[in-house]
């Protein structure tokens, strides 16, 4: 049943609803499902579910503090160096990764390219989901028995998987070769 309330849910949600307070994203665990109206690849197909994340995840040695709220939240206003969507559609897109910071450890798509991200993510992602008490349970059932291209983790067996990963550590190597932005 967790499978259709993300692949065919009641309701799709978008940015604009989302980061509206109160949220109607629920501040508890569970896993979420990423629609797009415009696939981020031709090689996609548009207005079905691509990526699934969860909140928070498994850590055995000591609380997480994310809950859906937060996480799904974030990906739509955060950057690719706090999440895997937005650094996965951000390659897919050609938004140039760059180093940030001072150290230049962390991975972006700058102000411009996060900005830019954003606005696609506000006029073509939408998001489901689902409270679960341990989301990364589901998570792993829902890799396994559905096509989730946009996912890694757990993923090698989808066809996309070598294509993404390959771009993403392209995108990398190359923001490498790049002086540190401000």
């Amino acid at each position: 049943m967790a499978d259709v309330a993300l692949t065919a849910p009641d309701r799709l949600w978008s940015a604009e609803e989302v980061l509206t307070r109160p949220s109607p994203v629920p501040a508890a665990a569970g896993v979420y499902g990423w629609h797009f109206e415009q696939a981020p690849s031709a090689d996609l197909d548009a207005g079905r579910l691509l990526y699934v994340g969860i909140a928070p995840r498994y850590m055995a040695n000591r609380t997480s503090t994310q809950n859906l709220r937060k996480r799904v939240r974030y990906h739509y206003r955060g950057n690719a160096a706090g999440s895997t969507l937005r650094l996965t559609l951000g390659c897919l897109l050609g938004i140039e990764l760059r180093r940030v910071g001072h150290s230049g450890a962390r991975m972006t798509f700058g102000k411009a390219g996060e900005a830019w991200l954003s606005q696609w993510m506000v006029a073509n992602a939408r998001v489901c989901w689902i409270e679960h008490d341990e989301p990364w349970t589901l998570e792993s059932e829902l890799i396994a028995q559905l096509d989730l291209p946009l996912n890694l983790d757990q993923n090698r067996h989808n066809p996309f998987h070598s294509r993404l990963k390959d771009l993403r550590s392209q995108a990398r190597e190359r923001a490498r070769e790049l002086a540190v932005s401000s």
